[in-house]
């Protein structure tokens, strides 16, 4: 049986699954959809006319025997820094092309060190397909494309006015680690926060340093030395970014982490349709040379969970069909700076050329 155009969405259950589940359904594709549960699977897929399977990721052999069936995963299930290893490491032995939609500075950088292993398997290890971190990652390719003897690259985001459950246990997670920031190409933990302004096109806004995972690929994918990522800021970000140390560390333990993720069960899924359709995300790249040059650059892009599903599919899409790279890959190295142009709602802007 061919593999070939055949793609899995491992996670199709939860918020970000589902909204790509159902995206796929709508652009005619046929994905095979997997979760955990059948109770949650089935009736989706059901719904959607779509094949399923039901596996936890320890379960080796259902595992192995869903990625024989495709040429790619699309992987949708964090956190991360959980379920992001034994899937890579069934893509491995399988030979099957793997995508995440990670943001996790730690788990890029887990992947990025099994290049040569997925290589020699010709397998792509892709992690980041979705707004975490095609948008942002494309940005930096195209302003040191601008600027190409780069030496400081400052990433800002704005727009970021809603998360879901997932995301949100995610930063619960982070929250014991800190921020980081690249430095003369090594990743650094920040003692305190790191704070700036930045004008996304209504005057000058409060940004401060946060651990996106572009911290990571943006190294990988322009070799610029220091690189630093900004959220525009709000109360409560600020407010945990500031936490003193001790707090973290608190807040870090297991049964706080249990505690605050139980807390995230009893909110909203994750942004309504209505709130989608009005959301627009707002980034701005800075690069600086060591002439003190410096070039600008603003994108703006449709809300980030609906930009998620239409990044996700179209790079799992575009693998299923064999178009890769082998190896670890960051979205503009597999498909250009310019890839993040080919969806509808994207603009970009020179602000200084």
């Amino acid at each position: 049986m061919s593999r070939a155009g055949k793609i899995l969405i491992y996670g199709a259950t939860g918020y970000t699954g589902k909204l790509t589940a159902r995206a796929a359904k709508l652009q005619g594709l046929t994905p095979i959809l997997a979760g955990r549960s059948v109770d949650k699977v089935k009736p989706l897929a059901d719904e959607l006319g779509l094949s399923w399977r039901a596996f936890y990721l320890n379960e080796t052999d259902k595992l192995d025997a869903a990625l024989n069936e495709v040429a790619v995963v699309l992987h949708v299930a964090g956190p991360f820094s959980a379920t992001s290893r034994p899937m890579a490491d069934a893509c491995i032995r399988t030979k099957t092309h793997y995508l995440d939609i990670t943001g996790e500075i730690a788990v890029f950088e887990a992947l990025a060190a099994r290049d040569a292993e997925a290589k020699k398997a010709g397998v792509m290890l892709l992690p980041g397909v979705g707004f975490d971190v095609v948008p942002s990652d494309c940005l930096a390719a195209h302003v040191a494309r601008r600027l190409p003897d780069a030496e400081d690259l400052k990433l800002y985001i704005g727009g970021l006015a809603n998360m879901s459950r997932g995301t949100a246990k995610t930063g619960v997670e982070g929250i014991a680690k800190g921020t980081f920031v690249r430095r003369n190409g090594e990743i650094e933990q920040l003692e305190g926060s790191n704070e700036d302004l930045i004008d996304f096109g209504q005057g000058a806004k409060p940004t401060i340093a946060m651990p996106w995972g572009d911290v990571s690929t943006a190294y990988h994918s322009t070799k610029i030395p220091n690189i630093e990522v900004h959220f525009e800021s709000s109360p409560q970000i600020a407010r945990m970014v500031k936490m003193p140390f001790f707090v973290k560390v608190f807040l870090g333990l297991p049964f706080m982490q249990a505690l605050l993720k139980r807390q995230i069960d009893k909110q909203p899924e994750g942004p309504t349709d209505d709130q989608r359709r009005k959301g627009e995300a707002i980034l701005i790249g800075v690069a600086r040379n060591g002439k003190g040059e410096t070039v600008r650059t603003r994108l703006r892009t449709p809300e980030g969970y609906t930009l998620t599903a239409a990044t996700g599919l179209a790079i799992a899409k575009r693998a299923a069909d064999g178009d890769v790279k082998v190896g670890f890959q960051t979205p503009s190295l597999a498909y250009g700076a310019d890839f993040i142009m080919g969806f509808d709602g994207v603009r970009r802007e020179d602000l200084n050329a």
